[in-house]
């Protein structure tokens, strides 16, 4: 595999990104975890971890897990903020959907030149968000904290908005989109609604439509108090 314009592997950088993903809320990122996130065999991952502890990319304790130094976390940030960068390029000026960027950004984020996706950034007057609401670390390595919380796990009666929404799967995207689960869309969970292995919420407020989300298309969609 060539090397990526920014000087590491491709498979090091999907593992940057991976572990980085993975240990987001502060915790260490387990080998079985990483290799089911890269779809990979556990072995695989082991030699990589091996290698990438060498290089000093991440720390790996045995038992507890993976994650990574600053080092790493630096070279994960370039990549997360080259993978957003391009998905927002795609979607605002190429008219790419939302449901349609992610394979196109893991194919490129590997090839485009740092130069080249800071020119598409001042182009898109440097976005603090890609289309699927997730930050956009900035180009010294900065981003905004957030936190994992998921409509699966909210209480019912409460007010929320929707902060971001996973982007790996086109067809869970476009269900969210057609039921307008869109990063910024106000909700209200209803406690009214019981129906087994789903939770159902009031697009736009208590007076809104209501939409039944299956739990597992919930822990998909990251959300805030509505009314901060």
């Amino acid at each position: 595999m060539p090397p990526s314009a920014p000087g590491f592997s491709r498979s090091v950088e999907d593992y940057l990104k991976a572990i980085y993903g993975l240990s987001e809320g502060g915790g260490a990122a387990s080998t079985s975890a990483i290799a089911e996130a890269l779809a990979v065999q556990p072995a695989s991952v082991t030699g990589m971890v091996k290698r990438m502890a060498e290089t000093g990319l991440l720390e790996h304790v045995r038992y507890r897990g993976v994650s990574l130094t600053e080092q790493g976390q630096r070279a994960a940030l370039k990549v997360l903020r080259r993978h957003r960068i391009i998905e927002t390029y795609l979607c605002e000026r190429l008219s790419f959907t939302w449901d349609d960027v992610h394979g196109e950004a893991e194919l490129m984020e590997h090839a485009a030149s740092d130069r080249l996706v800071e020119r598409m950034a001042a182009a898109l007057g440097s976005p603090s968000h890609d289309p699927h609401g997730a930050p956009i670390p900035t180009s010294s390595g900065e981003i905004e904290a957030t936190d994992s919380t998921t409509l699966a796990d909210a209480a019912p009666g409460t007010d929320l908005r929707v902060r971001a929404v996973r982007d790996e799967d086109a067809l869970h995207l476009r269900s969210l989109e057609a039921k307008g689960l869109t990063p910024g869309a106000r909700l209200w969970v209803d406690p009214e609604q019981c129906i087994p292995d789903h939770v159902s919420v009031r697009v736009g407020g208590q007076g809104g439509a209501t939409q039944s989300v299956r739990r597992e298309l919930a822990a998909r969609i990251y959300v805030a108090a509505g009314r901060e």
